[in-house]
C-alpha cells in the first residue's frame, strides 16, 4: 500500500473513487511516509495525524453514501505555515508566534475543507516568508529530498520538500518574490504563482501585502492546475480578490501551444547564470519551437532594477506589517522589562531573527522621513517600469520564458556569509511579484549533480489558461521525449 504515495494525484483521485482504496489507507500511507522521512528532511512543523484520519474516515462514509464528492476529495495535502487554521498552530516558523493558533481559518483552508480535503499538517519555511532557503526557520531548517545537504529552497521550502518526497499529494505555499517558484525549481516539482487576487489571501499572514499570493505546488502541471482551480475564488473577505476562473481543469490545460508566440529575454541570459541552467532553458526553449510555438528573443529594458526595488518594497510592507507584533496583543512576550518602551524592544528583539530584523530595519529606513522620495518612491517609479515593460511584451507574446534561478540547489551556508548572494537568487522572480503577473515553475532537466533546474513560465495577467497549457505540453513532451531515448 506504501506505492500509492507515488501514484500521481489523479491516479490517485480515481482509486479512491473506483474504491480500489480507501481513504483512511491512502492517508495512513502519508502519515507513515511523514514517519519514515522527515527525522532527515525536516519538512513538517505540526503533523495533524490524529484530524487528518478522522477526517478520512468520514470521506470514506460519505463515498459508501454516495454522495458526490470533489475531485480532490480525501487527498492528503500540506500547508505553509503562515496559512492561518483553527485546529493547528500557526507561527510562521518564527519565535514570536510559537505556539499561536488562530482564531479563524484562512479563505483557502476552509476550501480546503469543503472539498474534502485531508490536511496532513503545517510545513516549515523562512521566517514569516524572509528567505530564499529555508535556512531562516526558528525551529529547524528544512532539506532537499533531492540532496539532503542542500537547501529546498524558501521561503515554501517546507512546501516544496513534503511533495518532493511524497510526504505530501500536494501543498500550498506563498509567493512575494519567487517563494513558491524557486523552491519548486530546487526540488524538482511545479509551483504556480498565480496572478496577484487570483487566490484570497485572507488568512495569510502578512510579509508584503501588494506581492504576497498564495499559490499550489504539486508533482505535475495537471496537480498544480486541479488546485488553482479549487482556490481560484472571488472573496468579499479580501479586497484585493478578483474573478473567480471560470474555466474547468481541461480547459485549462487544454490551449494548443502550436502558433504561440514566446519571448526569450536575452537579459536573462547573460552574467551569474549556471551553464548547465542555461543550456537547459534554451534546449526547453527548442522544445517549444518543435511543438510548434515561435521563440524569439527580446530585451526587457530596466528588468535589472526590479531586484532592488523588490527588496524596497517588501522591506517597506514588512516594516510596516510585523509593527503589530509588539508583545501586547499577541505572541511571543519578553519576561524582563521595566517599561513599554522596553517591553517593545526586548520583544522585537528577542522574538524576531536575524533576517527578519534586516528587512525591518531596511524597510523602516527607506519610509524615513528624508530618505521616503529617494528610496521607496524611486522603487515604486520602476515598479511601474517593469509593469509597462511586460504589457508591452506581450502585446506581441504569448507568454515569456527564462529560468527560475541562476542556479540549481546549493549548500547550506553557501550564501550564508553575505545577504546579497542569497538576494540576487531572485533576479528571474521578483518581477512577476513586482508586475503582479502569474508565473509556473516546471523541471526542465539536471545539472551533473543530478540537481534539478527550473523553468519559468511568465504570462499575462489572469490568464493562468496559457501558462498551465504550454506547462502542459511541455511536460507532455518531455515524458515522450524520455521513452524515445
Amino acid at each position: 500500500m506504501q506505492a500509492i504515495i507515488f501514484e500521481t494525484m489523479k491516479k490517485q483521485a480515481e482509486m479512491l473513487q473506483n474504491k480500489e482504496i480507501s481513504c483512511v489507507e491512502l492517508t495512513s500511507a502519508y502519515l507513515e511516509s511523514i514517519k519514515q522521512q522527515d527525522d532527515v528532511i525536516g519538512a513538517y512543523l505540526h503533523v495533524a495525524e490524529e484530524s487528518a484520519l478522522a477526517t478520512a474516515v468520514k470521506v470514506d462514509e460519505k463515498r459508501v453514501k454516495g454522495e458526490v464528492l470533489h475531485p480532490l476529495a480525501g487527498l492528503p495535502m500540506a500547508i505553509k505555515d503562515n496559512i492561518c487554521t483553527v485546529d493547528m498552530p500557526t507561527t510562521c516558523a518564527s519565535k514570536m508566534l510559537e505556539g499561536y493558533t488562530s482564531p479563524y481559518d484562512a479563505t483557502v483552508v476552509k476550501l480546503l475543507k469543503e472539498a474534502d480535503a485531508i490536511v496532513l499538517g503545517k510545513v516549515n519555511m523562512d521566517e514569516f516568508a524572509m528567505g530564499a532557503s529555508t535556512e531562516n526557520s526558528y525551529y529547524k531548517k528544512t532539506r532537499n529530498p533531492v540532496a539532503t545537504d542542500r537547501v529546498p529552497g524558501g521561503s515554501s521550502g517546507g512546501s516544496a520538500a513534503a511533495v518532493a518526497a511524497h510526504m505530501a499529494t500536494y501543498a500550498l505555499g506563498s509567493d512575494t518574490g519567487g517563494s513558491v517558484r524557486q523552491p519548486a525549481s530546487f526540488c524538482g516539482v511545479v509551483g504556480l504563482k498565480p496572478t496577484y487576487g487570483r487566490i484570497s489571501r485572507s488568512g495569510l499572514i502578512a510579509f508584503a501585502s501588494s506581492l504576497d499570493q498564495i499559490g499550489p505546488l504539486g508533482r505535475s502541471v495537471e496537480d498544480a492546475a486541479a488546485v488553482y482551480k479549487l482556490l481560484s475564488r472571488h472573496d468579499e473577505m479580501d479586497s484585493t480578490s478578483g474573478k473567480s476562473e471560470a474555466l474547468s481543469v481541461p480547459e485549462l490545460l487544454g490551449k494548443s501551444v502550436k502558433g504561440m508566440k514566446i519571448a526569450l529575454p536575452i537579459a536573462f541570459f547573460s552574467e551569474g547564470i549556471q551553464v548547465e541552467v542555461k543550456e537547459a532553458v534554451l534546449q526547453a526553449a527548442k522544445v517549444f519551437e518543435s511543438l510548434g510555438a515561435i521563440v524569439e528573443e527580446v530585451s526587457l529594458k530596466g528588468i535589472d532594477a526590479a531586484l532592488p526595488a523588490y527588496y524596497l518594497i517588501s522591506s517597506a510592507e514588512a516594516s510596516s506589517n510585523l509593527a503589530r507584533f509588539d508583545g501586547v496583543k499577541y505572541g511571543y512576550r519578553t519576561e524582563d522589562f521595566q517599561s513599554i518602551e522596553e517591553l517593545y524592544k526586548r520583544t522585537r528583539g528577542e522574538g524576531f531573527g536575524r533576517e527578519v530584523k534586516r528587512r525591518i530595519l531596511l524597510g523602516t529606513y527607506a519610509l524615513s522621513s528624508g530618505y521616503y522620495d529617494a528610496y521607496y518612491q524611486k522603487a515604486l517609479k520602476i515598479r511601474s517600469m517593469v509593469l509597462n515593460e511586460y504589457t508591452q511584451i506581450f502585446e506581441k507574446y504569448d507568454f515569456v520564458l527564462s529560468p527560475v534561478a541562476p542556479s540549481t540547489a546549493y549548500r547550506f551556508g553557501e550564501h550564508g556569509k553575505s545577504p546579497v548572494e542569497m538576494y540576487l537568487g531572485d533576479i528571474y522572480t521578483v518581477p512577476v511579484n513586482i508586475a503582479g503577473l502569474p508565473g509556473l515553475s516546471i523541471n526542465c532537466g539536471f545539472d551533473q549533480n543530478h540537481l534539478p533546474i527550473g523553468l519559468q513560465l511568465i504570462g499575462k495577467a489572469h490568464d493562468e489558461a496559457t501558462l498551465l497549457s504550454a506547462g502542459f505540453a511541455f511536460e507532455q513532451s518531455k515524458k515522450l521525449w524520455r521513452v524515445e531515448r
